[in-house]
């Protein structure tokens, strides 16, 4: 098992090393018996993951954005590095020569034990715990990698965990409201009882099907209707009640992109996926460009 202890706890970097606490309004308490000041706290991700899942389409708002012909019947899924990983108050760089870095707010899941072959009505029971994701992606690479995302979804510090790790049995996964507010405004709200169209455990339990989910593996179980691209300057919050406020401030990336490989290039499919257009609207665009 992979053991989670108190219902909401954080990790903290104190003196070089890591260190688990538990918040306390505007204090946290560690576990060695010291109190920090929340403020001054510099936050780790809660979890390290082996893998990263991250789920396409799961909230009907999203889908509905899109105005498809019919909502997705099954879920769709693709990784994320574990170098892609970063925490509460960290930075989030956009690569220079790109216009569209879209927040992505997502709830979580981290597996708790060894899961192959869950059934539905079991697959919950191999979760540990639930933290906040923001599942970054820059949409000028969506035409490259032929739909692996490792470009547009992978890079260093797209995908910021925390603030807090609670524990699954302090939280009903059918009834979380989760909301994303770009520079204080409210952009995005969604509640996995009502707009879900996949559960979390119909994630679960399709995924270990074929695939081994390790303790301390995170599933990111989609976003709602709403992303869409920010610029340096900005600060996105991501919320979900009972777990807390994830935030990362957008910057613009200190280095210049060496010039081979893929290079950042706004297609249709950037349009109809940043802005949530219609294909042929976005098609149409790029032709009057």
């Amino acid at each position: 098992m992979y053991t989670f202890g108190a219902m909401r706890r954080v990790r903290i970097e104190v003196e070089g090393r890591p260190l688990w606490g538990i918040p306390e309004g505007d204090a946290i308490e560690l576990e060695d018996g010291r109190v920090l000041a929340e403020a001054e706290a510099r936050y780790l991700p809660p979890v390290e993951p082996s893998k990263i899942i991250a789920t396409h389409l799961t909230y009907r708002s999203r889908a509905e954005e899109y105005r498809m012909d019919r909502l997705p019947s099954v879920p769709s899924y693709f990784l994320k590095p574990p170098s892609s990983v970063s925490a509460h108050r960290a930075s989030v760089a956009r690569p220079r020569g790109c216009r569209f870095l879209n927040y992505e707010g997502e709830i979580a899941v981290v597996i708790g034990e060894r899961c192959l072959g869950a059934s539905v009505r079991d697959a919950l029971r191999y979760v540990g715990g639930y933290t906040i994701a923001n599942d970054w992606g820059v949409h000028d690479f969506r035409h490259a990698d032929r739909g692996s995302m490792l470009r547009v979804k992978g890079q260093d510090g797209f995908c910021p965990l925390g603030p807090a790790l609670v524990d699954a049995g302090d939280l009903d996964p059918d009834d979380l409201t989760i909301r994303t507010y770009r520079n204080g405004e409210l952009v995005q709200e969604g509640h996995t009882g009502r707009d879900l169209l996949f559960s979390f455990a119909y994630q679960i339990a399709d995924l270990s099907r074929l695939i081994t989910l390790e303790p301390g593996d995170v599933l990111l179980t989609g976003t709602p209707a709403n992303s869409r691209p920010v610029e340096p300057g900005d600060m996105v919050a991501v919320e979900v009640d009972g777990i807390g406020r994830l935030e990362n401030s957008v910057v613009e990336l200190a280095r210049e992109l060496e010039t081979i490989g893929a290079q950042p290039t706004t297609t249709a499919n950037t349009l109809h996926v940043a802005l949530a257009i219609p294909e042929d609207e976005a098609e149409r665009r790029m032709g009057a460009a």
